[in-house]
């Protein structure tokens, strides 16, 4: 049973609330956010503009909206696939003595490079895209995963009831289905708030540096790479986008310590 924590809810409020405003974006007073219009480039929020304008006259404000569709696709899908691969990896090395050393030594392989690197590495190999964007960071995330999983199904293993279902002739898919998945899913689901904010910042940091997704996309990194030769004489033009990555990686983490203390059963 889940227990009522203020960071759950407040988290749980606000990602909702972001979630709903990327979900209604053409319907929020949006125009089209790669709509050129040279004539108005570099204008500071007005009624008309309420974030400005970049240096090619696009609305700043529908671009940030936009935005939000991107960097939550990136994160919620990245956050699902590390989780799943993750999981099967870490069940099987930590519940299967024999792949134990090999698959761990594979997760130790990629946990020696950074994410960030490892991620660059791959989108070099691929074209830019969100979709290689969300298959590069799953790449670098699945090892958190997998030895988080891991640490969980070593120390359920060898406790009683696991040891009596196995006297009793539990075959091991069903052990593994009864017994261990259940009690990997709390840290499980935790962990997977903390992915969806480490990759949003990540598709943030590739889409800056340019290895990220393509510039016609509105993604937020998209955004703030373009503004910032503008930055001190333009600072909206940055500091708008950024403001939005950090309120939502904000809500995502509130959401993750909430979870963390909600499902802990040592807390009162």
């Amino acid at each position: 049973m889940i227990r009522r924590h203020p960071g759950l809810v407040a988290g749980g409020v606000l990602l909702a609330l972001i979630v709903l405003v990327a979900i209604l974006a053409p319907e929020l007073f949006t125009v089209d956010p790669t709509a050129l219009a040279p004539a108005r480039r570099t204008r500071p929020p007005s009624a008309a503009h309420w974030f400005g304008t970049d240096m090619l006259g696009r609305d700043i404000y529908s671009r940030v909206i936009f935005g939000a569709r991107v960097s939550l696709a990136v994160g919620f899908a990245v956050a699902v696939l590390s989780s799943v691969l993750g999981l099967a990896v870490g069940v099987l090395a930590g519940f299967i003595r024999a792949l134990d050393a090999v698959a761990m030594r594979a997760m130790d392989g990629l946990m020696a490079i950074p994410p960030i690197l490892l991620a660059v590495a791959l989108m070099a190999l691929t074209r830019g895209s969100v979709q290689n964007v969300v298959l590069a960071i799953t790449v670098a995330e699945v090892p958190r995963v997998a030895r988080l999983v891991r640490g969980v199904v070593l120390s359920l293993r060898d406790l009683p009831y696991v040891e009596a279902a196995i006297a009793a002739g539990t075959r091991t898919p069903m052990l593994i289905w009864r017994h261990i998945l259940p009690n990997t899913l709390a840290p499980l689901t935790v962990q997977a708030t903390y992915i969806c904010a480490s990759a949003m910042i990540t598709e943030a940091i590739l889409s800056f540096i340019g290895a990220g997704t393509p510039p016609i996309v509105p993604s937020w990194g998209n955004i703030m790479a373009e503004g910032r030769a503008l930055w001190q004489v333009k600072p909206f033009i940055v500091f708008f986008p950024a403001a939005a990555l950090s309120l939502t990686v904000l809500a995502v983490n509130l959401l993750g310590d909430g979870l963390r203390d909600a499902l802990d059963p040592r807390r009162p």
